[in-house]
């Protein structure tokens, strides 16, 4: 699989993949995250996600911890036994709660990704989309658009925009990459013309 190559080295140490904790009824969910984890690997980009063991969030820490990349899971305590929490793989944080949990994914990520998933994966992307909105980050933060999954979402918010509750300086950055092998370049191009100084891991005073 062809990579585009930066000229500086990428900005982008982990990435944030939020996703299902089933598989959908496309099997290009869970090959896009299959080989978005090979990707991610052969790259040198750590793997942060919900930890769980099953349908797509399982497939992609199988296949970054398969390639010999690195997989970091974040789990509630209460989502163990129902995500099937994957142990033995790799570093697995246990929290108490899902606040917490999100806490630490926005910490060590540099990047978000949302593949296809649920009213969680929504939840969780939409927050970043938030902070970003209100200034509190400048991550870069992407849609898998793997077979227009997210057309409904991005819909909604040309929608919002048109209806000028998306303006002026509530506006944010937002990519959509309508194929796995987009998905990187895109983050690391965006990563790359943000400061130095924005590129943190400070975590928003909301959040403390």
């Amino acid at each position: 699989m062809a990579m585009n190559r930066m000229e500086k080295p990428s900005k982008i140490g982990k990435i944030c993949v939020y996703c299902g904790s089933g598989p959908g009824t496309d099997p290009a969910f869970v090959a896009a995250a299959q080989a978005f984890g090979e990707i991610l690997t052969k790259n040198g980009i750590g793997l942060v996600y919900g930890g769980g063991g099953v349908g797509i969030m399982g497939a992609i820490a199988r296949a970054v911890h398969d390639h010999g990349g690195e997989v970091t899971g974040i789990i509630p305590k209460f989502l163990m036994s129902r995500e099937r929490a994957l142990h033995g793989t790799h570093e697995l944080i246990v929290t108490h709660d899902l606040h917490e949990r999100k806490r630490k994914m926005f910490e060590m990520a540099d990047a978000f990704v949302a593949l296809p998933g649920g009213v969680g994966t929504l939840e969780e992307i939409v927050e970043q989309m938030t902070w970003a909105q209100l200034g509190r980050h400048k991550k870069p933060i992407l849609l898998a658009n793997i077979g227009g999954f997210w057309d409904p979402l991005c819909a909604l918010l040309d929608h919002m925009k048109k209806l000028e509750f998306i303006r002026g300086d509530l506006n944010f950055d937002l990519l959509v990459a309508d194929t796995v092998d987009d998905i990187l370049p895109m983050l690391q191009k965006a990563a790359a013309a943000v400061p130095d100084a924005l590129m943190t891991t400070a975590v928003p005073d909301e959040l403390l």
